[in-house]
């Protein structure tokens, strides 16, 4: 059960997930990789419901990685329509839910029409503030930097910059997160203990916290857990 309204403590401002687990879910019920997405698309919802309801501002998921290309064409395909599904009733239900969403990735490699309603929902929920929800599709965090330093270098050749003068608070505005403060809290379910190339410059001083659920079993209790876990730490920098 999730924690009553006495109980509840303050929340990071921002929470990173890496979905992990739906392909496992299915599989232990003898079901499709199909069915597993599915279920890991209903607990999302639930799950960025429930950050909006305890005042989480900023929740970053791994939707998709450049490495999911790999998997059967079947597969990606029921990824993508589940995507395009949730997507067309976020467009509906926006001005309710009070949402933004942005998208983290290299979007060229999706089909036109997923990628138009993508840049349509970045576009419509842009007025919203409640809760920014940041969907990494195509996406691999060295990708994004190698992307970042591509156009950093067309800057600089063009003469918009200055190669000598470059700083991390400059280049991380050309990266995909421009704007949006970095996690302080990253949270991988299903038992894996890896990062799996995401957000690793974001990430850099995140705590993590790996969880022994799979992510279709992922309930606002184990998010709870997790919030919990991160205060327990004492968060210190610097070599302080």
């Amino acid at each position: 059960m999730a924690l009553s309204e006495d109980e509840k403590m303050p929340v990071p401002q921002h929470i990173a997930i890496i979905m992990d687990g739906n392909g496992r879910w299915a599989k232990n019920r003898g079901l499709p990789r199909t069915a597993g997405h599915k279920a890991g698309g209903e607990t999302f919802r639930r799950i960025a419901n429930y950050c909006r309801e305890i005042g989480v501002k900023y929740l970053t998921v791994y939707a998709f990685s450049t490495e999911n290309w790999k998997r059967s064409t079947e597969e990606i395909g029921g990824i993508m329509l589940l995507l395009e599904r949730y997507l067309k009733e976020a467009l509906r239900d926006m001005e309710k839910n009070g949402v933004c969403f942005r998208f983290f990735g290299d979007l060229s490699r999706l089909s036109p029409k997923l990628r138009k309603l993508c840049e349509d929902t970045e576009a419509r929920s842009s007025q919203y503030h409640e809760v920014q929800v940041n969907f990494c599709l195509n996406y691999g965090g060295r990708d994004e930097i190698i992307r970042a330093a591509r156009a950093f270098a067309a800057d600089v050749a063009a003469g918009k910059r200055s190669a000598d003068s470059l700083t991390e608070l400059e280049f991380e505005n050309y990266l995909d997160s421009a704007g949006v403060p970095d996690p302080e809290l990253v949270i991988r379910p299903s038992g894996e203990q890896r990062t799996s190339n995401f957000l690793p410059w974001q990430s850099a001083y995140s705590e993590f916290v790996f969880m022994n659920v799979l992510w279709p079993d992922f309930m606002p209790e184990h998010l709870d857990e997790a919030i919990a876990e991160f205060y327990r730490r004492n968060r210190r920098f610097g070599g302080a």
